[in-house]
């Protein structure tokens, strides 16, 4: 500031000395002579103040000072960890991603890039990758009275547990009424959505773009094939599978194999194609 106050004076001068006498207003450059004080002392206030973050060591990415970090923990350069996080030993964060406040990270488990951590603990030797987005607000709104569109109170957390990989671009949101839960040993593929307070047991399978909405819960050794959607508030029970691009629309209580829309047990859903199939060969 104080450069352009005297760049400004050394115009006014030549001004008035040629014969081009133009309106410079005085009144200009005390304005910007007042403000060029304020500037500097702001300044001179913001290089004094401590910054809340620093370097890490290893890997060159940006810590909150109050977080909680293992030496041997590495913040790739780009990423960014926040206020009163916790990163366990050999933890690895990569480049562009942000480990939002009062995150835990367990033992030895990897963070691909761009990935966005927040309202969320995770356990050891899990693996998440590049794009996923944990923690954010579900997908929970009313209308009121007014006949307006409110959102409903998303203030809880994700819980994910030891062993779990979760591939890149899926999205899983924190609850609103109960924690949502990914089991150990669960491994999840890319762009799979799983709403908030929904409960997945252990060593589950979920392949590309399953779609799980709100409240759903899940057993153990549940495995769902592509694009599988699940409507809200269902129970699935332990170890049933379900066909490629079926719906579940109530709860599966029994364990087995399912297929179509809505879903039903395997054979019967065959039996349906076959039908079908029979059907509008006789009538072409």
């Amino acid at each position: 500031m104080a450069v352009v106050v005297k760049r400004a004076s050394k115009t006014f001068q030549l001004l008035s000395r040629s014969r081009l006498h133009l309106p410079v207003h005085h009144s200009i450059l005390r304005h910007i002579s007042a403000g060029s004080t304020d500037s500097i002392e702001s300044d001179e206030e913001m290089i004094k103040a401590p910054s809340e973050f620093a370097k890490w060591k290893n890997g060159g990415g940006l810590f909150h000072k109050s977080s909680h970090i293992d030496p041997t923990a590495v913040i790739e350069i780009g990423a960014v960890v926040h206020s009163n996080s916790v990163l366990g030993s050999d933890v690895h964060i990569g480049s562009g991603t942000v480990v939002g406040p009062s995150v835990s990270i367990g033992q030895s488990t990897k963070v691909g890039y761009n990935t966005v951590l927040s309202n969320c603990a995770v356990g050891q030797f899990s693996t998440i990758h590049n794009g996923v987005c944990v923690g954010q607000d579900g997908f929970g709104f009313f209308v009121s009275e007014e006949g307006r569109v409110m959102k409903k109170p998303q203030e809880l957390h994700v819980k994910i547990g030891d062993h779990v990989e979760i591939g890149a671009n899926t999205c899983i949101d924190r609850g609103s009424w109960r924690d949502t839960v990914i089991g150990d040993h669960t491994k999840i593929d890319n762009l799979v959505q799983i709403g908030h307070n929904v409960i997945i047991g252990k060593c589950c399978i979920l392949c590309g773009q399953v779609g799980i909405a709100g409240s759903v819960t899940l057993g153990d050794y549940v495995t769902l094939g592509g694009r599988v959607a699940i409507r809200d508030h269902v129970s699935v029970a332990s170890k049933v599978r379900l066909a490629a691009s079926s719906c579940v629309t109530k709860d599966l209580v029994e364990s087995g194999d399912y297929g179509g829309f809505p879903a039903v047990p395997i054979h019967e859903w065959r039996r349906q194609f076959a039908k079908l199939r029979i059907f509008y060969k006789n009538n072409l």
